[in-house]
């Protein structure tokens, strides 16, 4: 699978794309009706991302802008996101109802998800305390440091390799409102290189008090994760656990039924999984009579074997 669409809603709001330069005059939305997605061009770009959001800046009433997308910057797959990091932080006074903000909204025709070159986040976080949602596409690069936010509600990574770095930020974070926390872990292939014991605050239970939604997904390791997430304390406070988009297979998918009850969850999201039928009946007749809500959809999920039978498994999103 690859990332064919541009998000079309962030904090409950329909996602308007700013005009370009030259664009026909059209009736621009109110100011906080909407998810602004202020984009540039990946190639031979006519605006700079930095050009456009200075002239978002003074067109919009940007005082009443409650989401704000970023989407491509000039060569994404060579320049890193610090020039917009910057530009962001430096018009934060001009931006008090902003509470959403996702960085790198690129579909794959202007920059593949792990050729997004990214930069460390911290300080937008820090700069923006009323945030309650934040998202970010693009592993490469990125980065994220120990911080406390009072107020956010939402993290999101969606990533084809996310650095280890940016997961032990993310545990050592005192993010006490934090109710959705959303990992795409990716393969090594792409600079993944968290292990099972780099989640374990995310796991233990100790920290994010609030949370209630935990999605560790598109991972290389995804067995090993069922296996921790099968005994993980967290679990007990969750209403929905989503490890879909990885290497399940059917081991992965033995630890989390022999683990602790997974009854009390709304869902789990298991989709793009290398399960046999047997153990999808098995998931099935355990979860479904207490009324979760299963997602056992192979989806896109495929593997190649070589001819001395070595058996290759892929994660969804990878490059």
């Amino acid at each position: 699978m690859t990332i064919g669409d541009h998000l079309q809603e962030l904090y409950g709001l329909p996602a308007f794309t700013f005009p370009g330069p030259g664009e026909k005059e059209t009736v621009l939305p109110a100011a906080d009706a909407v998810a602004w997605r202020v984009t540039s061009d990946v190639y031979d770009a006519d605006e700079e991302w930095e050009a456009a959001f200075a002239r978002f800046c003074s067109e919009i009433d940007t005082t009443r802008v409650r989401a704000l997308i970023v989407g491509a910057w000039s060569e994404a797959y060579d320049t890193d996101s610090s020039g917009v990091v910057a530009a962001l932080l430096a018009a934060c006074d001009r931006l008090p109802a902003l509470r959403a903000l996702f960085l790198g909204d690129m579909v794959m025709e202007e920059c593949e998800i792990s050729w997004i070159n990214q930069s460390d986040v911290t300080d937008l976080l820090t700069g923006f305390p009323e945030l309650e949602e934040f998202g970010v596409r693009g592993g490469s690069g990125l980065g994220l440091s120990a911080v406390h936010h009072e107020r956010l509600r939402r993290l999101t990574a969606e990533t084809g390799g996310l650095p280890v770095g940016f997961v032990r930020g993310v545990g050592a974070s005192d993010l006490p409102a934090l109710e959705h926390l959303d990992l795409w872990l990716g393969t090594s292939e792409y600079g993944a290189d968290t292990e099972v014991s780099d989640l374990e605050p995310l796991l233990s239970g100790t920290r994010l008090p609030r949370l209630r939604h935990l999605a560790l997904r598109n991972s290389e390791i995804q067995d090993e994760i069922a296996a921790a997430v099968a005994s993980a304390p967290v679990v007990a406070r969750l209403e929905t656990l989503d490890l879909s988009m990885g290497v399940l297979t059917d081991d992965g998918a033995a630890a989390l039924l022999g683990g602790q009850p997974l009854t009390h969850l709304k869902s789990l999201d298991l989709h793009h999984n290398y399960l046999s039928e047997p153990v999808r009946q098995r998931l099935r007749e355990t979860l479904e009579p207490a009324g979760v809500t299963l997602d056992l959809d192979p989806d896109d999920a495929d593997q190649d074997e070589d001819e001395d039978g070595t058996v290759w498994r892929f994660v969804s999103v990878g490059e």
